[in-house]
């Protein structure tokens, strides 16, 4: 199987991740449904073949690396065909990737269903946003299309922290600085303290991972500099749960008081099996109003939740009401917008 070809087909085909894995063909995932490229079942020696010749197409020689500690993470461009993520890996002691297809393309958010009030949250000169959800569920996208925004829009330096760069950014009324973590910059830490002497108003930190990582943005976000950022947490509750158990106990009332102060708005995200067979978003908003400021300070996250549900007028909304209202809008099937609430119960009495 020539791995090129491979990967020209994925982009006409539309999908969005290949898997090479020993014992099986070689499978795309398309729609949020895996099929079979073809019925020929790949080797281990067939999947280190393919898996030698991407990193031969990425320029990379580090494959040793690979079979030496067990995974590696990097993405990689074809001129004319598209962007790739890989994520290649040891399993049963034969070597595996999952690619990620990146088109060259900046996202449209109005054609990924991507409300515009949710991008509108970019339109912030300081503060932090944050874009949360399961991993795959478009975190990176929505943050690329915020980018975007403000790269049309405003005239200002924005610097992204990325691991891996997944969207490619041109100067268009901004100049963008992107930083691939491990590539350009050692870590997201160290290139977030750098980012703070290169005259930014605007940091996209890829994902918050650490303690580190997280003070060093709420400090960013304090000296008046907007912070984009992600987390791999379900719910908006949760998130803020999320920030502040990373620190130490004595840590946390000052965490508390400092995140309620800069944070703008977090927003948990899912994507959803449309009833057309393709995937659609759907998207949990709370904005930071004084009610909410105080229940983060008090530390009584359990009760975000009743503050959104009564803020529709704001321009909140719960997962469940998010979801109720695309399976009014006849886009999911009621057994969807069930397996996906996050309290099933209320929703089967609204449906």
């Amino acid at each position: 199987m020539e791995t090129r070809k491979l990967l020209e087909d994925v982009i006409t085909m539309n999908a969005s991740d290949v898997f090479i894995i020993a014992g099986s063909p070689c499978a795309i995932k398309k729609d949020g449904h895996i099929e079979m490229y073809n019925d020929i079942k790949l080797s281990p020696q067939d999947t280190e073949n393919i898996i030698r010749e991407i990193y031969h197409i990425a320029h990379k020689d580090d494959i040793d690396k690979l079979i030496e500690i067990g995974d590696a993470d990097f993405s990689f461009s074809i001129s004319n065909v598209g962007r790739f993520r890989v994520n290649a890996y040891k399993q049963r002691n034969s070597l595996s990737a999952v690619i990620r297809v990146v088109q060259f393309a900046l996202p449209d958010p109005l054609a990924l269903h991507i409300p515009t009030s949710l991008i509108d949250l970019s339109k912030a000169k300081k503060g932090m946003v944050l874009v949360t959800g399961p991993a795959g569920s478009g975190k990176s996208t929505t943050l690329a299309c915020m980018i975007d925004q403000i790269n049309r829009n405003r005239n200002t330096h924005i610097i992204t922290i990325e691991d891996p760069i997944e969207y490619l950014h041109s100067h268009q009324k901004s100049i963008v600085s992107q930083r691939e973590v491990y590539h350009d910059t050692l870590d997201y830490v160290s290139a977030l303290r750098a980012a703070l002497r290169e005259a930014p108003e605007v940091i996209l930190v890829g994902e918050m991972r650490d303690l580190e990582t997280i003070e060093t943005a709420i400090t960013a976000a304090e000296t008046g500099h907007l912070i984009l950022s992600s987390l791999h947490t379900v719910g908006v509750a949760n998130t803020i749960d999320r920030i502040i158990d990373v620190f130490p106990s004595t840590q946390q009332q000052q965490i508390r008081v400092q995140l309620s102060m800069v944070l703008n708005a977090v927003v948990s995200q899912q994507l959803l099996p449309s009833v057309d067979g393709k995937m659609i978003p759907v998207f949990e908003v709370m904005i930071c109003n004084q009610a909410i400021r105080t229940l983060i300070r008090e530390g009584k996250t359990h009760q975000i939740d009743n503050v959104i549900a009564s803020q529709k007028q704001a321009g909140m909304i719960t997962m469940d009401d998010a979801i109720v209202e695309l399976y009014k809008q006849g886009k999911i099937s009621q057994e969807t917008a069930l397996m996906y609430a996050s309290h099933p119960g209320n929703i089967e009495k609204k449906l």
